[in-house]
């Protein structure tokens, strides 16, 4: 059984090469490092220091997201984040050193996508980027069918990539692991047994030790799919009979 959806199609593009963002931040300092890393993403970067600029940006040259400081010299964040909306529909995250309860629901409110306050984390930031151009593809490219894509639970697969996403966190899975993840997420709902993972897997015959081998391995993802929940459950032992994950 094989899953497909839209989702997959970004998972090969998500870190396409000229996807544009803009950076509107009067801190110049901080426009810098943000460009840095957006750069050593392959992410193509403009930048504004002020929201007169930035409007005009937006206008001649559409971004496909952007990062927009709230408190700015001349027209602030809310502001610019108001008249985007009233026209655009990328996603916009906002920065600010205001850390006021009201005022990121405001922001939520008028059409922000996430907020982050300063002083953050650059590689915070960049993982946050890359998960809402994940789901501004999702649901604006349109459904195509992906025959290498399992995509459910919060888990990407693509295995023409050999990516691995899950909770929008890239894993990285051995090419042994990724084929055992594989198997169970396409016959999801189904027990498959040790003997078979190893056969599919390792495409050789099952003897008694190879259960140990199948074991380390399972263990050895539970591990790493551990981390961005602090559960280790996706894959569930059946005793005696194998390995399961649920529908």
């Amino acid at each position: 059984m094989k899953v497909l959806n839209s989702y997959g199609q970004e998972l090969i593009r998500r870190n396409t090469v000229g996807s544009k963002i803009l950076i509107v931040d009067d801190e110049r300092e901080i426009a810098d490092v943000v460009e840095l890393y957006l750069k050593n993403e392959n992410y193509e970067v403009q930048k504004c220091y002020n929201g007169t600029d930035a409007l005009r940006s937006i206008e001649e040259n559409t971004p496909d997201m952007a990062l927009l400081d709230v408190m700015l010299p001349d027209i602030d964040g809310f502001t610019i984040l108001q008249k985007v909306r009233e026209k655009y529909t990328f996603p916009v995250i906002m920065l600010t050193a205001k850390t006021e309860y009201m005022d990121k629901i405001n922001g939520l409110t008028l059409g922000a996508d996430d907020y982050i306050a300063k002083p953050f984390n650059p590689l915070e930031l960049i993982a946050r980027v890359k998960a809402q151009l994940r789901r501004f593809t999702k649901y604006n490219e349109g459904a195509r069918p992906q025959e290498d894509v399992i995509d459910f639970a919060g888990l990407v697969l693509n295995r023409s990539t050999h990516e691995c996403v899950y909770n929008e966190r890239e894993l990285t899975l051995t090419p042994i692991e990724f084929d055992i993840l594989w198997i169970l997420c396409e016959n999801r709902g189904q027990v498959i047994s040790s003997e078979q993972l190893f056969e599919q897997v390792w495409k050789e015959k099952y003897y008694k030790n190879s259960n140990n081998t199948v074991m380390v391995h399972i263990r050895h993802l539970r591990e790493k799919m551990s981390g961005p929940t602090g559960k280790s459950d996706f894959i569930k032992t059946v005793w005696g009979v194998g390995y399961r994950v649920e529908k």
